[in-house]
C-alpha cells in the first residue's frame, strides 16, 4: 500500500512536471521528468527524448487529452537494434523496449526516406495519437491518427497502424542482419504485441523521431507554433 502511494504521489509530480505552462514548448516542461526517463531508458538518446516531451507537453498545452504513457521510436537507428521506448508518465518507469520495423521504402537496414503519402509504402515522424484497437488481418492492432499537417495527418487513411509481424524478432537480425519491413507500419514482435497495444490505445501519444531537417524546423509541437496547431485542430474536425 505504502508502495502505491508513493508511486501516486510521484506520478502527480511527473504529470504535473510535463505539462507546467511555458513560453514555448522548450519551458513547458521540467527536466526532472527528463532525468528520470532518461535514466530508466540509458540508451534512448536524450535529445529525441526531450524532444518527444516539448512535443507531447505542446500537444496537451493544445487540448490533446493527457496522456498516461508516452511510446518513443527512433528512427534514426538500424532496425537491428531495439528503438521503441513505451514510458508509464506515473510512475516514471518504463514498461518496454523493444524492435520495430520501417516501411519497405523507407529503407534497408536504416530508415532515410519518409512520407504521408498513401502507397508510398513509408514510414511517417512525428507525433501520433494511438486510437482504438482492433482485429484485422494482422491480429490485435492499434489504429494511429497522426497530429502533424502535411507530416503525418493521413495516417488512418494510409492504414498506418501497430500491428505484430513474424518479420519482427531477434532471429530476423540473427539470420539477414535486420529484421524484415512493413508497408509503412511501426510493426512489432508478435511476442509484445498485446503490450503494446493494451498500454498504448484509447489516446496515448507515440512520437516517432528522425533528424530531418524540414521536419524540426517546421513542426508545430516541436516549435509550439499555437497557430499552426490550431490550424490542424479544425481541419481535422471539418474531416470527421
Amino acid at each position: 500500500m505504502l508502495k502505491n502511494r508513493r508511486a501516486g504521489r510521484f506520478g502527480l509530480v511527473l504529470a504535473t512536471a510535463l505539462f507546467l505552462p511555458g513560453q514555448g514548448a522548450a519551458a513547458s516542461f521540467d527536466n526532472s521528468l527528463l532525468t528520470r526517463l532518461s535514466g530508466v531508458a540509458p540508451k534512448l538518446n536524450v535529445e529525441v527524448l526531450q524532444r518527444a516531451l516539448q512535443a507531447s507537453s505542446c500537444a496537451v498545452s493544445n487540448g490533446v487529452e493527457m496522456p498516461e504513457r508516452l511510446a518513443v521510436i527512433d528512427f534514426s537507428l538500424p532496425s537491428s537494434e531495439e528503438r521503441l521506448w513505451i514510458f508509464d508518465l506515473a510512475s516514471g518507469e518504463l514498461l518496454l523496449k523493444d524492435l520495430v520495423a520501417h516501411g519497405k521504402n523507407s529503407g534497408n537496414l536504416e530508415s532515410t526516406a519518409f512520407s504521408n503519402i498513401e502507397g508510398s509504402y513509408q514510414s511517417s515522424i512525428g507525433l501520433f495519437k494511438a486510437s482504438e484497437s482492433y482485429r484485422g488481418k494482422h491480429g490485435y492492432s492499434l489504429r494511429l491518427d497522426g497530429l502533424e499537417p502535411g507530416i503525418n495527418d493521413l495516417a488512418r487513411q494510409r492504414a498506418i497502424v501497430i500491428h505484430g509481424a513474424d518479420y519482427v524478432n531477434d532471429n530476423w537480425v540473427r539470420d539477414y542482419g535486420r529484421i524484415g519491413r512493413s508497408h509503412g507500419c511501426p510493426a512489432v514482435d508478435q511476442q509484445v504485441i498485446q503490450k503494446v497495444v493494451d498500454n498504448l490505445k484509447g489516446g496515448q501519444l507515440v512520437f516517432k523521431y528522425y533528424p530531418d531537417q524540414n521536419w524540426l524546423q517546421s513542426s508545430g509541437y516541436l516549435n509550439c507554433e499555437s497557430g499552426q496547431i490550431a490550424s490542424t485542430s479544425e481541419r481535422r474536425q471539418d474531416n470527421t
